[in-house]
């Protein structure tokens, strides 16, 4: 189904769990926003910094995001290291929450996630005990969260670290990188 909106041909691609409108200019996902409403994914409160930095500056078409923990409000959500405290899956979920934390600076400081035109890296420290080697499998909380929003096309590269500990005490860190329209 093609149809035309202000000059930009829209085309209706389909997959095995979902369709989505996408333009061919950059080809990403034509609302972000409305994908967030579809998954029943709700924003939380943009955190505060806690220490003296800014959790967004954009330079050009850049946006860098330092620092996400899984906080909400002023307090950590998990505090902990993965193969102490938590396991993996658990690890994961501290990651989701980061990254929806990452979403809700990105926006408060766009106006629109449908400004992002590409998720460029996503960095995922990950606090762990002993010999833990499911790193990746933590990190995967974030990407795959990014990627139901901004489609798969827009997968970052990433880096995954393992740390003896983060900041709050909290199992996972993300720095994230976002091309955006200038």
């Amino acid at each position: 189904m093609n149809t035309s909106s202000k000059g930009t041909a829209l085309i209706m691609l389909e997959n095995t769990e979902n369709a989505h409108m996408v333009s061919r200019e950059g080809a990403r996902p034509a609302n972000a926003e409305q994908r967030l409403k579809e998954l029943g994914i709700g924003l939380p409160v943009r955190p505060e910094p806690f220490g003296t930095y800014a959790e967004a500056v954009q330079t050009g078409n850049l946006l860098f995001l330092s620092g996400m923990l899984p906080t909400e409000g002023r307090e950590a959500k998990f505090i902990g290291r993965v193969g102490a405290e938590f396991n993996a899956d658990a690890g994961r979920e501290a990651a989701k929450l980061a990254a929806l934390n990452a979403l809700a600076v990105a926006k408060e400081h766009l106006g629109s996630l449908d400004r992002v035109t590409r998720i460029v890296r996503l960095g995922v420290l990950v606090a762990t005990s002993g010999d833990v080697r499911d790193q990746p499998k933590v990190a995967d909380g974030a990407s795959e969260l990014l990627q139901d929003v901004f489609g798969k096309d827009k997968n970052a590269c990433r880096l995954v670290y393992g740390v003896a500990s983060l900041p709050l005490g909290s199992p996972v860190e993300l720095e994230v990188i976002f091309e955006v329209v200038a």
